[in-house]
């Protein structure tokens, strides 16, 4: 039989030639292929059944047209796409993303991504991913619904309560959700547990939109607790200004940090005196407006177009909250000289390969995005239960089941590094820890 090195080695040669111009996707299969082969070599079954080869092959991809009309009254097309990847152990699970950069490579990395941080939650739920090149942003409430309604009209005939549940990603907030919604209850009656990240009224879990910022830093203050540090006292950077970014903020606040910057894709503010989040959540959620507007209000504060990586000020945890790849090797060099002893990722790959290798290398304590950000799915799913049982749940229970669920990750990631001899690597951790529960999953119902 093949041994492990070789197996993972023939599969990602396989991938790359399948897919050479996807460059997100094989970043992100390559970034899980470097750390898995521990498994390979203690299960030799799952060479002999092919899995990782399996794995790999997303079950269905769609991809649809999206016409829709604007308020002069022209005509646009955009694209659609929705990836459901794996549903090993349970219905696929994952944002839509409505923004410009979306193509099939950023959904099918999103959605591989997906795949692991859901099996990580411990609740049954597989991974997909969705979304269009659609920009919301500068459009009238009426046009956003409009769009809304028409890519529902398509993706409504592949999805339901027990195949596939999409939430909102970037781009797509209660506003988008609330339109999806009405397309689907139109054509085909109401039924709450289709979407989450629903308004309240509508069948919504309290603590959802806080879920993500929220388990972010719960996640990283297990880290910190486990080297004897805290939030308390430290400088923290937050990229983003969105859903994730806010609740970050306000609970690194909350445990005693002082977050000194935040950013949008414009550029980013930095705040001596320690980031105002009322007034950023004035701009970004009520108004949304650019986050320059903030200077108008807090004027010892400095604009700065640009990377907010690039802000020469001492702090020592970083949260990257934003997109992908907005850090490289060189930024992760500088913000390791600038004092950063943790990073803890709440966007989904904002760390590209070299820069998490230069974080490892330093020592930083570093939480992979599939752990760290892993809180929004979650609540996701225990929307999903609510839905089911026809109850609302008070957002004390809500949010203590979200602190049990990310401290869980995050001890089951650093014991299953320790026990395949990578004490600290929370990024083999990961990896290992999910792939090992879906591979499982996909053994016990045979070759489908």
């Amino acid at each position: 039989m093949i041994d492990a090195k070789s197996y993972v080695n023939e599969v990602y040669t396989k991938v790359s030639e399948r897919d050479p111009d996807q460059p997100e996707y094989l970043q992100a299969v390559k970034e899980f292929f470097g750390t898995i082969e521990p498994v390979f070599a203690a299960h030799p079954e799952l060479i002999e059944k092919n899995i990782l080869e399996r794995l790999v092959e997303p079950e269905r991809i769609l991809q649809f047209r999206v016409p829709w009309v604007d308020d002069q009254g022209a005509v646009n097309v955009n694209r659609g796409y929705r990836v459901q990847y794996n549903s090993a152990i349970g219905p696929y699970k994952g944002g839509l993303r409505f923004h410009p950069s979306v193509t099939q490579s950023i959904v099918k990395f999103l959605g591989f991504e997906q795949i692991f941080k859901n099996s990580l939650t411990g609740l049954p739920i597989g991974g997909g991913k969705g979304g269009s090149d659609f920009d919301p942003k500068g459009k009238s409430d009426n046009e956003v619904m409009r769009f809304c309604q028409s890519f529902m009209t398509e993706l409504q005939r592949h999805i339901g309560p027990d195949i596939d549940v999409p939430a909102g990603d970037i781009g797509v907030g209660a506003r988008e959700i609330g339109f999806l919604f009405g397309q689907y209850k139109k054509l085909n009656g109401f039924q709450a547990g289709i979407l989450t990240g629903k308004p309240i009224f509508l069948g919504g879990s309290l603590a959802r939109t806080e879920a993500t910022g929220y388990g972010l830093v719960y996640f990283t203050k297990e880290m910190l607790d486990d080297i004897g540090k805290s939030f308390k006292n430290q400088k923290v950077v937050v990229s983003g200004s969105g859903n994730v970014a806010i609740y970050a903020i306000e609970k690194v606040q909350e445990f005693g940090g002082t977050v000194i910057a935040c950013s949008d894709s414009d550029g980013y503010i930095f705040d001596p005196e320690g980031i105002d989040l009322a007034l950023v959540k004035k701009i970004k959620e009520e108004k949304r407006e650019r986050i320059s507007e903030y200077l108008k209000e807090r004027p010892n504060a400095v604009y700065e177009n640009g990377n907010i990586w690039d802000l020469d000020e001492r702090y020592t945890i970083a949260l990257p909250c934003a997109t992908q790849n907005e850090i490289d090797g060189p930024t992760a060099q500088k913000m390791i000289s600038q004092g950063v002893g943790a990073v803890a990722e709440g966007a989904n790959m904002p760390c590209n390969l070299e820069a998490v290798k230069e974080f490892q290398k330093a020592g930083i304590v570093y939480g992979p995005a599939k752990a760290a950000n892993a809180g929004g799915v979650a609540v996701s799913a225990l929307e999903m239960s609510q839905n089911s049982q026809r109850l609302n749940w008070s957002f004390e229970e809500v949010d203590d089941e979200l602190k049990k669920i990310m401290k869980n990750i995050y001890k089951e990631i650093k014991d299953t590094a320790k026990f395949y001899n990578l004490d600290g690597d929370f990024v083999a951790g990961a990896n290992i820890a999910g792939f090992t529960k879906v591979a499982k999953a996909m053994l016990s119902q045979g070759v489908i």
